[in-house]
């Protein structure tokens, strides 16, 4: 039964990485990389790592993704919905 939701676990993974490697909007490849990180969390929790499992969580899953979006909203490219002259008169206003 564990080795069936670790199958699990691991075709997430491979879902979300590519979804994050095939999403054209950044902030969602951003999320992506996030449920990577969340599932192989739970691959440690199942493998009894607590420790690495909380250490992944909070880097992988939490600084890691709030490191990437800021800085997507720092560059100014975590809004692609936004037209390309839009967005270079928004940037030239900073």
């Amino acid at each position: 039964m564990e080795q069936f939701f670790v199958f699990l676990l691991v075709i997430m993974m491979l879902l979300g990485g590519l979804a994050a490697m095939l999403l054209k909007d950044l902030l969602a490849a951003t999320a992506a990389t996030s449920v990577v990180s969340l599932s192989l969390t739970a691959i440690f929790v199942l493998m009894r790592a607590p420790d690495v499992a909380m250490t992944e969580a909070v880097v992988g899953a939490g600084l890691s993704a709030l490191i990437l979006a800021l800085g997507l909203r720092r560059l100014g490219i975590w809004q692609l919905d936004m037209p390309v002259k839009s967005r270079q008169k928004k940037a030239g206003d900073q």
